[in-house]
């Protein structure tokens, strides 16, 4: 009977194990995958033998695994094409109807003519994009499950399509469900692109073809206005505010809002790593400077009427410092009371943009300024240009490349890669050099091969037109921030090539300060820190100090670098707020070493 028993616990276990994948299933750039959020105990392995996928799978597209899994993560494991439906069209219309995806129509709008759930028409139809229908397709529609899907339901279902969606998007991309009354031009307006391009990003969509329940791409935006699909204009009649530094021996309370959980109990692990590199910030203040800090630290749950309630509480009215929250829409009741009682605010992540305040101090460099380092190299005459394009063009980093050269002569190159008859790359790049100046390339390509490839070939070029005795001039690339998201690039190529980046943070983990930030983290906390752990210690370190002094004068102009990134605030030219100007200028050289300015 014990015997048995334990026969039956270990089935139990295997089962349990490596149960049955979750149906959450979703269609990205065309390919389908599994939604799955990572359990405690799940490893890489578990979730393999689960999904009947290779590690190696898992990992090539969830690059986060690399550093290890955490309960909460989203993962999007890729589902095994299942074989093509082999029965007749006469069993087919015994089960199902046919339908015939007509111009525009939407699978939301299909369920609701249908009365059907979302879910069964996904299900039923094994490689059926959600989100990219095209015209006359045909969609199986179950016999016994017309009538038994109401709109509530389907709206319910959609709306999780498009955050699972979201929550498997690549970086830089996200999905937005088109609400009554949007328009082309109004989408286009909110995420900050022209109607040509998310035209472009969606496949050539028209504006005419534009369906209420459409699911579309757009570009990611940083933390801001969006609430519940709605654009929330923030404005706050802002106050003049003057500053009055602290006495000495004042202890500063600070205000600490942040969205730690969602309002679904959910633990937000980015911002619990911003938490962990504030103390630690504190920490420093506290054994460099000597002074003492008490920290509240608010759970506003991304919501703004709780943002509204903590603003009223005892313990917040304490502050004389208030770090947070971290979206735009959440600012206004907090700067009411800040202005009043003159205490600065610091939005430490966010790019504002519709709000404007005296009492308001960003931390996240302004788009404005990005290029003010690299204005006086592309204005020089006496070097020649040439921008590099190829069949995957970056539209947004052309777009704000171009209007720097505006009465500026430069050339233009397309690269093709060939392969000779001997598999060898046969792609020249030697005719992009000018022999009498010196040459500044910059490679307008989003596709991380094509710029490998590009980086690879000009230092080749360079190379043999040495070796035959030729005199090439010396050149630099001007690149891209997003290359740094390249998982799979020659890096030693950045260095070959004296690639410039232009980059908002900057923390190269082989330098000393980095690398005594990191064993302390690890130390305290029992993992590696991120961006999100080196902006926290940057928060602390900057304005607790500046509490004592720095704040009587809004900060104006003076430099600080607590780590590897400077911060310059200055008043922001469309409004009141106080807005870090600087961003950091990265140069690969070719001794190996990088300059950071």
């Amino acid at each position: 009977m014990k015997r048995l028993s334990m026969i039956a616990m270990l089935l139990l276990f295997s089962i349990a194990g490596f149960a049955k994948p979750p149906q959450d299933i979703v269609y990205v750039n065309g390919e389908k995958f599994y939604v799955h959020k990572v359990a405690n105990g799940e490893t890489i392995y578990s979730l393999s033998k689960m999904y009947d996928v290779d590690e190696e799978t898992i990992i090539k597209y969830n690059k986060s695994t690399q550093l290890g899994l955490r309960a909460q993560d989203i993962l999007k494991i890729p589902v095994e094409e299942q074989k093509a439906d082999k029965r007749s069209n006469r069993k087919l219309r015994r089960t199902f109807d046919m339908h015939n995806v007509a111009k525009g129509e939407t699978l939301y709008a299909i369920s609701r003519r249908y009365e059907i759930p979302i879910s069964t028409i996904i299900e039923d139809n094994n490689s059926l994009d959600p989100i990219h229908l095209k015209l006359g397709q045909r969609i199986l529609i179950r016999k016994k499950k017309i009538g038994t899907g109401d709109e509530m339901d389907a709206r319910d279902e959609w709306s999780e399509y498009h955050k699972d969606l979201n929550s498997v998007a690549e970086h830089g991309e996200a999905y937005h469900l088109v609400v009554a009354g949007e328009t082309f031009y109004s989408i286009s307006r909110r995420f900050k692109i022209t109607e040509q391009e998310l035209s472009r990003i969606n496949g050539g969509l028209k504006a005419v073809d534009l369906k209420v329940g459409a699911i579309i791409k757009v570009p990611e935006l940083a933390p801001t206005e969006v609430v519940n699909q709605e654009v929330v204009e923030v404005v706050v009649e802002s106050l003049d505010v003057d500053f009055r530094a602290l006495p000495s021996n004042k202890v500063i309370e600070v205000a600490l809002l942040l969205p730690m959980s969602s309002d679904r109990g959910v633990a937000n692990h980015n911002y619990l790593e911003f938490y962990q590199g504030f103390l630690m910030g504190l920490d420093s203040v506290k054994n460099i400077n000597g002074h003492s800090v008490n920290v509240t630290l608010f759970d506003t749950k991304g919501d703004s009427i709780e943002v509204d309630n903590i603003v009223r509480s005892s313990e917040f009215l304490r502050a004389n410092l208030i770090v947070g929250p971290i979206y735009e829409r959440e600012l206004t009741s907090v700067l009411r009371v800040a202005e009043q009682r003159a205490i600065p605010v610091v939005s430490p992540l966010a790019n504002l943009s519709a709000i404007s305040s005296d009492a308001l101090f960003q931390m996240a460099a302004v788009p404005c300024t990005k290029y003010d380092k690299v204005v006086e190299a592309l204005a020089d005459t006496t070097k020649r240009i040439t921008l590099i394009y190829t069949k995957n063009i970056d539209s947004d980093f052309e777009l704000e490349i171009i209007p720097l050269l505006e009465g500026r002569d430069y050339a233009k190159y397309q690269y093709e890669y060939a392969r000779g008859q001997d598999g060898a790359t046969s792609t020249d790049l030697a005719p992009i050099f000018n022999g009498d100046a010196e040459n500044l390339f910059v490679v307008m390509s989003s596709n991380e091969i094509e710029v490998d490839r590009i980086l690879a070939g000009i230092a080749s070029a360079h190379v043999n037109m040495k070796s035959r005795g030729q005199r090439p001039q010396n050149y630099t690339i001007l690149g891209n921030a997003r290359w740094n998201r390249f998982k799979n690039i020659d890096r030693t190529m950045f260095f070959k090539n004296n690639v410039t980046f232009l980059s908002t943070y900057h923390a190269k983990r082989d330098v000393t300060i980095i690398q005594g930030f990191d064993r302390s983290y690890i130390n305290e906390f029992g993992s590696l820190p991120t961006l999100f752990s080196y902006r926290g210690y940057d928060a602390a370190m900057i304005f607790v100090p500046a509490m004592y002094g720095d704040i009587e004068y809004d900060m104006e102009s003076k430099r600080y670098k607590p780590l590897q990134t400077t911060y310059i605030f200055g008043t922001d030219n469309e409004g009141k707020n106080h807005v870090n100007k600087n961003w950091s200028k990265i140069t690969y050289n070719q001794d190996y070493t990088i300059t950071v300015e």
